[in-house]
């Protein structure tokens, strides 16, 4: 039996996938955006409420780079899901009203098809054999479980971080099945500071030992370097303004006193319990795939230009969330997509919100978000 990492104290942690969670098989061979096809790919997806007998009811939520399918708890799996508050009756996504799908993105190890999965000619992890996968692929197999599910059009679809990109790509490739989006911290085109920072991320998991050239034998054995990695973006997810208040420059009650450079301030210890839970509970080829996916989205790709792009969608109706805080999408990203939106004939809605939680604001300043989002669905 392995002996536990000692960054994390675990020894190869087990993820089953909850069981609300159901798979569809995608076409195989099915043809990949940058030119690679994939062979007995799966897309994973939870759902909330009940279809309407006309199918007009749905909602997509297509998530941001880790998340699971599972967004709520439910009758199959109480455990709470991560975006909780937002899902269930009488909440802003209403079950009694909408039938809510989650999907889990392709390239994802949380039970769709990625770097992690068998390969199917020998069972074994594809690992670097898997193809490379772009935002539009990820689109394309959200696409395919509302397909699956029977809808024809869907009420709205929710991207918040990398799912705003998602959500683009979907209204752009399967126009009829995106009246209306609601888009929260994300990009038409990721920025060069988070480009270089992602490039960073992906360089830190690179250089550990233990990731092998991409051949290790679980994610636990690359967790020094997926923990760094998750500090760093950890740092980049709240605000400066919410680190000065809730730890300024406050110390732990204790330290070790045998390491010099041991963690001697709180928000230190923050970032290392961060880095701990993270560590072993992602794959980390399924994290280099879907980083470089980010880099790679472009909306201007598609006529020149963000507004050319949006003229080939069908968009209605558009909710686009900033936050004034954010410093990996900043808020004037959300403006030229609001704005982009609005001059292909889509009726906007910008909302630049004053929340103090940067980028996570979308999962824990509910308060701000949830009457926002409640009142644009209630015009729908």
């Amino acid at each position: 039996m392995p002996a536990p990492h000692p960054f994390t104290g675990v020894t190869r942690p087990a993820h089953p996938m909850p069981g609300a969670t159901r798979t569809i098989a995608l076409p195989s061979p099915l043809r990949l955006h940058r030119g690679g096809e994939l062979r007995a790919g799966a897309i994973a997806y939870e759902t909330w409420g009940e279809l309407s007998a006309a199918r007009d009811n749905a909602i997509l939520i297509v998530t941001g780079m880790s998340p699971s399918a599972h967004a709520a708890s439910g009758p199959e799996d109480p455990s709470p899901g991560w975006w909780e508050p937002m899902i269930g009756s009488e909440r802003t996504f209403d079950t009694d009203r909408h039938f809510i799908v989650c999907v889990n993105s392709l390239g994802s190890c949380r039970g769709s098809s990625g770097p992690a999965s068998p390969h199917p000619d020998d069972g074994l992890p594809w690992r670097l054999r898997f193809p490379a996968v772009s935002i539009e692929d990820i689109a394309d197999g959200a696409a395919a479980v509302v397909g699956a599910l029977g809808i024809e059009r869907l009420r709205a679809v929710v991207g918040p971080s990398m799912g705003g990109m998602t959500a683009q790509a979907m209204a752009l490739r399967h126009p009829q099945l995106c009246p209306n989006l609601i888009v929260m911290s994300c990009a038409a085109r990721s920025s060069a500071f988070a480009i270089a920072l992602r490039s960073l991320q992906r360089q830190i998991v690179r250089a550990d030992p233990g990731y092998a050239n991409g051949q290790y034998a679980h994610a636990i054995d690359v967790a020094t370097g997926m923990g760094l990695a998750r500090k760093l973006g950890v740092a980049t997810y709240r605000s400066p303004q919410e680190w000065r208040e809730r730890f300024g420059r406050g110390r732990l009650a204790e330290r070790n006193d045998a390491d010099p450079f041991a963690s001697e301030f709180q928000i230190e210890s923050y970032l290392d319990s961060h880095a701990r839970r993270w560590a072993g509970s992602f794959d980390p080829l399924c994290y280099l795939y879907l980083s470089r996916a980010m880099d790679w989205f472009d909306l201007s790709d598609y006529g020149g230009s963000v507004e050319a792009a949006c003229r080939q969608m069908a968009v209605e109706r558009a909710l686009v969330i900033g936050v004034a805080t954010d410093i990996l999408f900043p808020a004037e990203q959300q403006e030229e997509i609001a704005e982009s939106l609005r001059a292909a004939g889509a009726d906007v809605d910008y909302q630049a919100l004053p929340s103090i939680q940067g980028h996570d604001a979308f999962l824990v300043d509910i308060p701000r978000f949830a009457p926002v989002i409640s009142r644009f669905l209630e015009r729908l």
